[in-house]
């Protein structure tokens, strides 16, 4: 799968963009002229999809949107599309483009973390049939025989390479050790995946594309590059497909046995050894023990001398019969046993985590794994699994951290996420500011209490400072140096005028003019760090007196008697709005932003002052310094019309926002997409 990036990782992406393209028209030129390849091609090429979508991950308490691409295959007249659950498993949105450059939304249907595979279902305006990929014999893939890569690499549509399958029986390599694991919400692939390693050239974005065979079937998914290029083989890919289109998941067996292949000074002639089993697990239930060696399960001989066999094993003992007895000979110390256990179903390891704005976390159940990590007698409690700085959680006292787990707040438990949910609504319905909430929670074997100030005031009004005494003028300090060259005697100091605001050219002032004196009293100003010096002297004096300026201009020095008005508001007193949802901070424009913005003074708008990286307003490019016009045609004269329009549309949940957005000279609409959950 390929990301969004920042300039750098666009230049980069330009150049991998023209070598994926050189290696692509390369295949494709070897296409054109040996008829077996355009053969196989033309049986897979109309099923090949370019995926784009809004991933979400969970970084510091708070849920981060990224746009990516990858690449997906039909396998069904219906529209299923094949798929990496690491494309597509975590999305907000999905948009597929087909091979006639037709775009088609999708929805997930369901996915599968271990086995990183998923299936999105195309929605298309009206119903039809679609044309489909078919599958291949993965068992007859012989190392040597050529197979092509089709995809979407580096979001370029309808590309192929092609290569030789270069191990068939591919996993992480000891060496790499301890980083020699793929793991996705804390499944770890290669336990139950042995790629099919080839040198087609796969680059980010191939993800989720076929490896198809010369035949034009589907022998594998394309998933990972390490040198070779890795795909999860066809048969256990169609396998996962089948039950999530059945079931929306996948059901495994579990007997919580730790397993390793046998060492290398064992005499045992074939088995598996042993390392242990998980407390209360099945495999405990059963009488399993450290340093046994399993030789037959469920009728069936085991042998794992090597870490190639091992994904074999998992896979073996995943389809295992749900809740009946199964037998299991161990030899333990020399003598043959038989045990007997009762397979469960398979739990993910970890739960699906879930933002709470209002508490400034993430947060997710507690599942059988997470709660013996965490030493928990049970599930019941929500896990933290993120807390955003600043956020309300981490203003507290005692701050509330990852891995502590929330038992109650304001004296009713909290079970669950869901639970947490409905209390956090609770709290905050009304839009009635902050409250303070008593959060009990439980910390490496402690019973904790902090009060969190749930929920932050969406409206914020900084209040007004004093109002001062100004001219409405923009100066710069008179230097020895450009003294000398404006003609001006070197010895002279003060301030050169450079602007003179709309509202002050009644003071008669002029660009150029040089001011030396106020009511006689020499405007000392001779370096540029005495640029506020001019602006300190007037705010002395009282709104609406007097004061006589002693100038030059030109040759001329002359006196010129000028009526002090209050100072405008500051960008720093001008009310502000957050919205959550898209992750945008704006405020009321004042009176510098229009100056600085040579906005016209009857244009109104409010000011964008800071878009948070990962939210929807950050994916669809709006940014800092823009000026926001409108909103789905309505316009907007302050932060209290946004925050009204931004109401509306949390409650209507529309597909999309349009806003109408100045940015320097440049007016231009921006479509903020939503991904409602």
């Amino acid at each position: 799968m390929i990301r969004s990036f920042g300039w750098l990782g666009r230049a980069v992406l330009a150049v991998l963009a023209w070598l994926a393209l050189c290696v692509s028209t390369s295949a494709g030129q070897r296409a054109s002229s040996d008829p077996s390849i355009t053969a196989a091609l033309s049986k897979v090429s109309p099923s090949l999809v370019r995926i784009h979508v809004v991933t979400y991950e969970y970084e510091e308490g708070r849920e981060i949107k990224r746009e990516a691409s990858g690449s997906g295959t039909i396998i069904s007249p219906e529209g299923h599309v094949l798929t990496n659950h690491h494309v597509a498993g975590r999305t907000r949105t999905l948009m597929c483009t087909l091979a006639d450059r037709e775009e088609v939304p999708a929805d997930l249907v369901g996915t599968d973390p271990l086995s990183d595979i998923a299936i999105i279902k195309l929605r298309p305006g009206k119903p039809r049939a679609f044309p489909v990929a078919r599958f291949g014999d993965v068992s007859k893939l012989r190392v040597g025989d050529p197979v092509m890569a089709l995809g979407s690499p580096l979001a370029l549509s309808q590309s192929v390479t092609m290569g030789i399958v270069s191990n068939t029986e591919m996993i992480m390599p000891g060496l790499f050790w301890p980083f020699n694991r793929m793991t996705l919400e804390g499944e770890d692939v290669g336990s139950i995946v042995r790629w099919i390693g080839h040198d087609a050239a796969i680059y980010g974005g191939n993800s989720g594309g076929p490896l198809v065979n010369m035949s034009g079937e589907i022998v594998g998914v394309n998933e990972i590059s390490m040198g070779l290029a890795g795909a999860i083989p066809g048969d256990l890919a169609q396998e996962v497909a089948t039950a999530l289109i059945h079931d929306g998941r996948v059901r495994r067996s579990w007997i919580g046995l730790d397993v390793q292949p046998l060492l290398k000074s064992s005499t045992a002639d074939h088995g598996v050894l042993v390392g242990g089993t998980v407390e209360g697990s099945p495999a405990a239930a059963a009488g399993f023990a450290a340093g046994d060696v399993l030789v037959k399960l469920d009728g069936r001989d085991v042998n794992v001398r090597f870490a190639e066999e091992l994904p074999l094993f998992n896979q073996a003992v995943m389809h295992l019969p749900l809740a009946k007895p199964v037998p299991a000979v161990v030899i333990r110390g020399g003598v043959e046993r038989t045990l007997s256990v009762v397979p469960v179903e398979r739990e993910s390891v970890e739960g699906r985590a879930q933002e709470f704005p209002a508490l400034g976390v993430t947060a997710s159940n507690l599942t059988t794994w997470s709660s013996k990590e965490l030493r928990r007698p049970d599930r019941s409690g929500v896990r933290v699994t993120g807390v955003r700085p600043g956020g309300p959680a981490d203003d507290a006292k005692p701050s509330l951290m990852e891995d502590d787990v929330i038992v109650s707040v304001e004296g009713a438990a909290v079970k669950d996420v869901s639970g947490l949910t409905a209390t956090m609504e609770r709290l905050t319905a009304g839009g009635k500011g902050p409250v303070k909430a008593l959060v009990t929670f439980d910390r490496k074997g402690e019973r904790l209490l902090t009060v969190v100030e749930v929920g932050r005031a969406l409206l914020e009004d900084p209040g007004l400072e004093a109002r001062k005494a100004w001219i409405p003028i923009s100066v710069q300090v008179l230097t020895s140096d450009l003294a000398e060259k404006v003609g001006v005697p070197s010895e002279t100091t003060g301030v050169r005028v450079t602007r003179v605001l709309p509202e002050g050219t009644a003071s008669g002032l002029k660009v150029g003019d040089i001011i030396t004196a106020i009511d006689d009293s020499a405007v000392q100003a001779t370096q540029p760090s005495d640029a506020d010096l001019f602006a300190t002297m007037i705010r002395q004096y009282k709104i609406g007196s007097t004061v006589e300026l002693s100038i030059r201009r030109g040759a001329q020095e002359q006196k010129l008697a000028v009526k002090l008005v209050a100072s405008p508001r500051l960008a720093r007193e001008m009310l502000k709005y957050e919205d959550r949802d898209f992750e945008f901070r704006v405020r009321d424009l004042a009176a510098a932003d229009r100056v600085s913005t040579e906005l016209p003074e009857r244009q109104q708008g409010v000011l964008v002052e800071a878009v948070r990286e990962g939210g929807w307003a950050a994916l669809s490019h709006l940014a800092d310094g823009d000026i926001i016009l409108s909103i789905d045609g309505d316009a907007v004269a302050d932060v209290a019309s946004v925050q009204r329009k931004m109401e509306r549309v949390a409650r209507d949940k529309p597909s999309a926002v349009v806003m109408k957005v100045r940015r320097g000279i440049r007016t231009f609409f921006v479509e903020l997409q939503t991904g409602w959950k």
